[in-house]
């Protein structure tokens, strides 16, 4: 894996559906031959289907396809906040996931300590956090606020506070979804001048979005993924115009 950031080998994601007790236990005491037969007649979604493929160190790959095409798992898979059913997704370096910017922070929690909190939860020393708490609370542009409780936060200050914590982390791999919505303009143009960073000091960086127009102009690759199978994966261009198509025809 000395050139590859991460790697997925015939990985599967089922989820199963309903629990059988979500009507309540006596319900299923009562009805349970019922209940029983379901369980056996009913199916598993698969999200993702037996998909292999590798990311290179260095490289932008991004990661295209209809809503439901397993997208949000297979990030959720790279980020190791889901297991695969199947297969085996192995890593190198230290993933910094852009996603659900400030997921983990505690509201009665000041902004400082949840700096401090979340960073050494995304894999930083104390001494690393604190190190870098200066230039986390410059980037996100947050002043003295930094010392409120986070409940006294507005959405975007959050969001602004969480991307601040994650760019400062010397990621291996960098996870964007187009959730990243953080700020005004003027601060959205900063993030993405950030990534660009990111991408020139050879960072890995995934990223999954509908907006075919950024995929081909920052991607070195492409894969395209419908009802959670990859059914592409190649040269920006290509693959963009064949996804086009797939929508057309459905």
């Amino acid at each position: 894996m000395s050139d590859v950031t991460i790697r997925f080998d015939r990985v599967t994601k089922q989820y199963h559906r309903e629990s059988p007790v979500r009507d309540g236990l006596k319900n299923l005491v009562l009805h349970l031959p019922a209940h029983l037969r379901r369980l056996r007649e009913r199916k598993p979604h698969v999200a993702l289907a037996d998909v292999s493929f590798e990311v290179r160190r260095g490289e932008c790959f991004s990661v295209i396809g209809p809503n439901g095409a397993g997208k949000s798992t297979l990030l959720g898979l790279m980020a190791g906040v889901l297991r695969p059913t199947s297969g085996e997704i192995r890593s190198v370096g230290r993933i910094c996931p852009l996603l659900e910017l400030g997921a983990g922070f505690h509201v009665e929690l000041s902004g400082r300590e949840n700096v401090i909190l979340n960073a050494v939860l995304l894999g930083l020393t104390r001494r690393e956090a604190l190190d870098r708490f200066d230039d986390i609370v410059a980037f996100a542009e947050l002043g003295d606020s930094i010392d409120q409780p986070l409940r006294t936060f507005s959405s975007g200050m959050v969001a602004r506070l969480g991307f601040a914590v994650a760019v400062h982390l010397a990621p291996s791999l960098l996870l964007v979804d187009e959730t990243l919505s953080v700020g005004d303009d003027r601060f959205q143009r900063k993030c993405l001048e950030r990534i660009q960073q990111f991408r020139d000091d050879g960072v890995t960086i995934v990223f999954v979005s509908h907006d075919l127009g950024a995929v081909g102009r920052i991607s070195d690759r492409v894969a395209l993924l419908a009802g959670g199978r990859l059914l592409e994966l190649g040269e920006p261009e290509r693959v963009v115009d064949l996804y086009k198509s797939h929508m057309q025809a459905a």
